[in-house]
């Protein structure tokens, strides 16, 4: 995995994404166009993982698996806005996605997601899970 940074350690950017409650997925459809939305999500390591939950959507066919399945190049983005511009930061973790739908690795990742979210523990989610082998890693920070 490559990683480049600016402001504050990569090390500690990483922590506060880690424990930050949502990103924003970028995927990439067959028509070229992008395609961004927030989701809920826990590292592993070197593997961002996100589920599709029991929150509303308006449908069950989701263009961000769609996408995956047509172009599994996506990006990750955490970040922070206040106010207080020298309190911004962001991460983007860029890398390979691929659907899990059962198995030891789906189960894992809820255990990880279950970890984080408490509305997970209440009622653990059993859809398709978004895995992402990051093999980039590029942060920023405004201040130390």
């Amino acid at each position: 995995m490559t990683t480049a940074g600016s402001g504050g350690s990569e090390d500690s950017l990483r922590r506060r994404a880690a424990a930050w409650p949502v990103a924003r997925l970028g995927t990439v459809g067959a028509e070229g166009r992008p395609h961004l939305v927030p989701c809920c999500f826990a590292l592993d390591g070197d593997v961002a993982y996100s589920v599709v939950d029991h929150k509303p959507k308006r449908s069950t066919a989701l263009r961000r698996l769609d996408n995956i399945r047509a172009n599994p190049s996506v990006c990750l983005l955490v970040d922070h806005y206040e106010e207080d511009w020298s309190a911004l930061w962001w991460v983007r973790l860029d890398g390979i996605a691929r659907l899990v739908a059962d198995g030891p690795e789906h189960e894992r990742a809820i255990a990880l997601l279950c970890a984080k979210y408490p509305q997970y523990r209440a009622t653990p989610p059993s859809g398709t899970v978004v895995a992402i082998d990051v093999r980039s890693c590029r942060t920023w920070a405004a201040g130390p």
